[in-house]
């Protein structure tokens, strides 16, 4: 079973950046895994927010393209999430999370690895 520990969040006023990083261990095949970020807000659904599989080919939700920049260390086992100008709607827990493969989910309910999450709360 792979874990994923979070770490980067806080407290951060509209237009200021934060890197969130996702450390993974009891993956001997970390490169092989897609490795996606999610982020749910009090209240509202978990919803996805960017995606990079094996091959560092990367997706992103509408709502975060040309802010938020994915990338991974595969010597590190560990997967990134750079967020720039952010916005008080970015307001959320986020999570890393794996299905094991390459792809992406289509949804939360595809994955079999989550973090326990790190809140960002972007203040306005």
């Amino acid at each position: 079973q792979v874990q994923l520990v979070e770490s980067g969040g806080g407290l951060v006023q509209a237009g200021g950046s934060l890197r969130l990083s996702c450390a993974a261990s009891g993956a001997t095949l970390f490169r092989l895994y897609g490795m996606s970020w999610f982020r749910q807000a009090p209240g509202k659904e978990r919803e996805f927010v960017a995606h990079i599989d094996r091959s560092n080919n990367m997706d992103y939700a509408d709502s975060v393209k040309g802010r938020f920049s994915i990338s991974r260390d595969n010597a590190k086992n560990t997967v990134y999430l750079q967020m720039n100008s952010l916005i008080p709607d970015d307001t959320a827990v986020y999570y890393c999370a794996t299905k094991g493969t390459s792809g992406r989910g289509s949804g939360p309910a595809d994955y079999s690895s989550w973090g326990q999450g790190t809140q960002v709360t972007v203040s306005s």
